[in-house]
């Protein structure tokens, strides 16, 4: 009995040494081909969080090129075709949120005056990279009424908004080319 439990470990050591043995490297100046796809996936993840899915949906496109059997690049290019408007407003969202705000003292003011100061810190601060368009729909005029106080010094326009957001009884949502308040 043990004779046979010995041939059948060392049988399934040597049927397993091939699997296990290291890949022969490609030649010289030619880089290999999974490293090339898993680089243009990581371009492909890179370029969905930053907003872009244009550019992730070419990435991926040039990691199935490098390696037609490369599941994530596959999936998430289906991903992309789908999310394409979603990706390009969390995109929008990071980068507004990215935007510190130096200062923003308002007192008594409207929801549309606080979005219009808060529109032009942005503006400035991000050197026109930053496009804050808001859009309020509020069709019942229940956010006409509310008064804003806000002193804040050095936060994120993500944070500033949530405040703002907060103290108005609206909520924000962001899209593809807009961010959209509505009341609650």
């Amino acid at each position: 009995m043990t004779k046979i439990l010995t041939l059948v470990v060392a049988a399934s050591l040597i049927t397993q040494a091939p699997a296990q043995a290291p890949a022969t490297p490609p030649p010289a100046g030619k880089p290999a081909p999974a490293l090339s796809a898993d680089a243009w996936y990581a371009k492909g993840q890179a370029a969905e969080k930053e907003g872009d899915p244009e550019a992730a949906k070419q990435a991926y496109l040039a990691a199935l090129q490098a390696n037609p059997k490369h599941a994530n690049a596959r999936y998430s290019l289906g991903q992309v075709k789908i999310n394409a408007d979603t990706i390009t407003a969390t995109g929008r969202e990071t980068k507004f949120g990215a935007v510190i705000v130096p200062e923003f003292n308002i007192t008594d003011a409207s929801l549309q005056e606080t979005l219009d100061h808060l529109r032009t810190i942005v503006d400035k601060q991000s050197q026109g990279k930053v496009a804050a368009n808001f859009v309020v729909q509020d069709p019942k005029k229940l956010l006409a009424e509310a008064k804003i106080n806000l002193k804040l010094k050095n936060m994120p326009a993500r944070a500033v908004m949530k405040y703002l957001m907060e103290q108005s009884g609206a909520k924000a949502r962001y899209e593809e080319f807009a961010i959209v308040i509505a009341p609650q």
